[in-house]
């Protein structure tokens, strides 16, 4: 297992506009290209997504996912781990949010993957960087219009 990639971008908009925008899992695939579809699976008590099931095209990392969420530390903090998957065998990861009290706010976006088939440590992370700077640009480019 590698350690987790991570970066953190500031966004032009407030932190509920942010939240809602990264908590409804199912819109994903309208502001990120690299997921194709997001349907949710399972929800808790609360009606929040803890299972939900996704494509995923972001360059080398093409797979069908599930991923199980985690909103024990939300709304600051939403983590997510792989439930099952074609050819990944990990992929972990969270957002955090902070607002800045400017009208500005920051996220976090930290991943880990792992795959089914031997790759070099060093081309993973690549990978990883470049879903998550992917991820925070498209969620930016999004919110700030």
């Amino acid at each position: 297992m590698s350690d987790a990639s991570k970066k953190t971008v500031t966004v032009e908009a407030s932190l509920s506009e942010v939240r809602e925008l990264l908590f409804n899992l199912e819109g994903y695939p309208s502001w990120s290209t690299a997921i194709k579809s997001a349907s949710v699976e399972e929800r808790d008590g609360e009606g929040r997504p803890i299972k939900v099931k996704s494509s995923i095209d972001a360059g080398v990392m093409k797979d069908r996912v599930t991923l199980d969420y985690d909103w024990s530390a939300a709304p600051e903090h939403l983590s997510f781990s792989l439930d099952d998957a074609d050819l990944l065998t990990e992929m972990s990861g969270s957002f955090t949010t902070k607002d800045n009290g400017d009208d500005t706010t920051d996220v976090t976006y930290e991943l880990t993957v792992a795959l089914s088939m031997p790759v070099p440590a060093m081309m993973l992370q690549k990978a990883e960087m470049a879903t998550i700077e992917l991820a925070l640009s498209q969620l930016k480019k999004t919110l700030e219009g």
